[in-house]
């Protein structure tokens, strides 16, 4: 099995107390599938976003990593995918990216990513927070894993919810 670089799990702070199901009919899930396709249209890199509707049993991090294997995101040809975890009910959320990736951008890369979404979640812009983190995944995974005309989409591109 291909090791996971875990990046960052940070507690987002947002200003009410907010249930998953009104997180989620807040996101805008076409747009934020869009994102992902766009993003992925010039890399051979996988972006995912899986937003956790229950409870979590361990901390967001340890969360993200499993669901990073459970999703086989690790199994990708370059070892290139990124997973976007989000537990709204924790107000948490992790930023996980596999080997390859990881060593190309290093803790700063995934730092900046996290940052920018903390802030787009502390004002309550959650779709908003996604696309911009999808986005900029999305441009180093193009200069580093660019599109070849033998890569395949090897992972749906749906956001993911469970």
């Amino acid at each position: 099995m291909a090791a996971v670089s875990a990046v960052v799990a940070v507690r987002a702070v947002v200003g009410n107390e907010m249930r998953t199901r009104e997180f989620l009919s807040k996101l805008e899930h076409d747009r934020i599938v869009h994102a992902i396709r766009e993003a992925e249209s010039k890399t051979s890199g996988e972006i995912r976003v899986f937003v956790q509707r229950g409870k979590l049993k361990n901390d967001p991090l340890a969360a993200a990593q499993k669901k990073f294997r459970q999703l086989r995101m690790h199994k990708t040809r370059e070892s290139n995918a990124v997973l976007i975890f989000v537990a709204p009910r924790e107000h948490k959320f992790a930023v996980v990216g596999d080997r390859a990736i990881h060593e190309k951008c290093g803790d700063e890369f995934w730092q900046r990513i996290v940052e920018g979404m903390r802030t787009h979640f502390q004002n309550e812009k959650f779709t908003h927070a996604l696309i911009e983190a999808i986005s900029e995944i999305g441009k180093l995974l193009t200069s580093h894993f660019p599109k070849t005309l033998g890569n395949a989409n090897e992972l749906p591109d749906d956001v993911i919810e469970g």
